[in-house]
């Protein structure tokens, strides 16, 4: 495994242990099962964006900020060859954050490739009422959010505060999206 993957298990068995909760306690949490827990922590293998999803509702985190705890440095000017770009193994998606996380900003940019036809669902947000925009660049992407549903073409904005279950469905051509989070 890269040095990012092998920094982020750690982090993710840091997270737990803090929590005073076992493998199993955190498997009741996440819904995730304990194997597969275990083998995060040990970086035997790459979390999914749907893991790492569930990860972070369980402990109440930002996807963002678990990443910026993993990062090692925060400079005010991010070029984008240092731009963390993460790859979720299952479905191909690519996260990179334009502009990450920093303790003294509240606002972050991130930017989203769903290869054609992929799916990601989240059953709940890391940190309900967060503010969304979200812009599709390039490509078809239906987002789901509770029970209202999306259908964005290029240029589109949606904007909204993520407050349960939500799903990114890219369409034949795939999707290329800004996030920006508030």
């Amino acid at each position: 495994m890269d040095d990012f993957t092998t920094r982020l298990a750690k982090r993710l068995a840091t997270l737990r242990q803090d929590k005073g909760w076992s493998l199993d306690q955190l498997a009741e949490v996440s819904g995730l099962s304990r194997a597969t827990l275990s083998r995060l922590e040990k970086a035997e293998v790459s979390p999914t964006a749907e893991s790492l999803g569930q990860l972070c509702s369980a402990y109440s985190l930002q996807m963002s900020r678990l990443m910026m705890q993993v990062e090692e440095t925060h400079a005010p000017l991010v070029p984008r060859d240092q731009q963390p770009l993460w790859h979720d193994p299952a479905t191909g998606f690519e996260r990179r954050q334009l502009s990450p996380p920093a303790p003294t900003l509240s606002g972050e940019i991130i930017e989203g490739h769903l290869p054609a036809n992929q799916q990601i669902s989240y059953d709940s947000p890391s940190r309900p009422g967060l503010e969304h925009h979200l812009i599709l660049q390039e490509g078809n992407l239906s987002l789901s959010l509770s029970e209202q549903s999306y259908d964005l073409r290029p240029g589109d904005c949606l904007r909204y505060h993520l407050k349960g279950r939500s799903q990114f469905t890219a369409g034949a051509e795939g999707a290329r999206y800004i996030l920006v989070l508030i």
